[in-house]
């Protein structure tokens, strides 16, 4: 099937919700942090990087399936997912060698484990379980159980002592170590598994209107998922030392239901309003929005507003500085438009 306009479209919501997260949180001022409509702001930019990390996930399983379709061998489909993976790895550190340079911050800086690196090594293992499999059920249960199976082992990493004799660069990839940690492969790449699972049954639709059926079956899982996590959220804990909001096995069901649950509106909303709208294009782009902006909002470019504009004036140049992106967006893609055109 032809490229997924809803996919795009979702991931453009989840570029809206990345930005919004990093203006509010480098540009508002201290005195209003403390303030419900921003403590609530953050919670809803901390759904940007599940969905970036879920989305890669299903685009992994997507391009799997057209490769097999064009005839090439498992083995092959499976190597080059793994290329993707360690290319996603290696560009994790050329991101922070930019930083580094640009915003200064040394070794510490560059070893920083974000959310690139992540979704590099979470899309590398799997790959790695794609091609255990030969089925698209063995698959898919792989994958989940796999995904499971992350969620499951977080609050036990986070307190387990094996760990301890590892380097902190090193031991950051499995919890968090003060300075060195942005994500953590626990549980953060249980969402790359559960998005390539989500994939591989979006994968086996040949028609619309096997589409349609799929889209229908994910709005029933998704919200049973979001309300599954929600009872399990209200039973005493398994684990004595665990933190809701990060490491509970429950709020990742919770938050990979959502994700699924947001298929079927993105694929309504594509559907109740034809062409390409700009939140799509962001979602094409996403990934050059992504890597321009960080130390746009971060950096010395707009140094003299952080911490410095209220909630009100923060959230005014969140939508300014979005429909710059936008332009630059934009800019791209003529400017690569006439380079092919000169080229050809």
């Amino acid at each position: 099937m032809s490229r997924r306009a809803y996919l795009d479209w979702l991931r453009g919501v989840a570029v809206l919700i990345m930005v919004e997260a990093h203006t509010l949180d480098s540009w508002t001022q201290a005195a209003d942090r403390g303030r419900s409509d921003y403590k609530w702001a953050i919670v809803v930019g901390g759904f940007g990087a599940p969905t970036f990390l879920f989305l890669a996930g299903v685009a992994l399983a997507l391009a799997a399936g057209s490769r097999l379709d064009k005839g090439l061998s498992e083995a092959e489909v499976s190597a080059r997912a793994r290329r993707r993976g360690w290319e996603i790895f290696g560009l994790a550190f050329l991101f922070r060698l930019q930083s580094a340079v640009l915003g200064g911050g040394g070794v510490r800086s560059f070893l920083k484990v974000d959310i690139l690196n992540v979704m590099g090594l979470s899309m590398l293992g799997t790959a790695l379980l794609w091609g255990l499999a030969r089925r698209t059920v063995t698959r898919v249960v792989v994958l989940v159980t796999a995904a499971a199976a992350t969620a499951m082992l977080t609050p036990i990493v986070r307190v387990t002592k094996v760990l301890d004799w590892l380097p902190d660069p090193i031991e950051a990839y499995f919890r968090p170590i003060a300075q060195y940690s942005g994500f953590t492969l626990l549980p953060w790449g249980g969402f790359v598994l559960a998005g390539a699972a989500t994939g591989l049954w979006l994968d086996t639709a040949r028609t619309p209107r096997d589409e349609r059926r799929v889209i229908v079956w994910l709005a029933v899982l998704g919200p049973a998922l979001v309300a599954t996590g929600y009872a399990l959220s209200l039973l005493p804990p398994v684990y004595r030392e665990t933190n809701f909001w990060t490491s509970s096995p429950t709020f990742f069901v919770l938050r990979v239901g959502m994700l699924i649950a947001a298929i079927p509106i993105a694929y309504a909303w594509t559907a109740a309003v034809p062409g390409r709208s700009p939140i799509q294009e962001l979602g094409i782009a996403s990934f050059f929005v992504y890597w321009i902006h960080v130390e746009m909002v971060y950096g010395f470019l707009t140094w003299p507003i952080h911490r410095r504009l209220t909630f009100e004036q923060a959230l005014v140049a969140f939508a300014v500085f979005t429909v710059f992106l936008y332009g630059l967006v934009k800019l791209k893609d003529r400017m690569l438009t006439a380079r092919r055109r000169t080229s050809g």
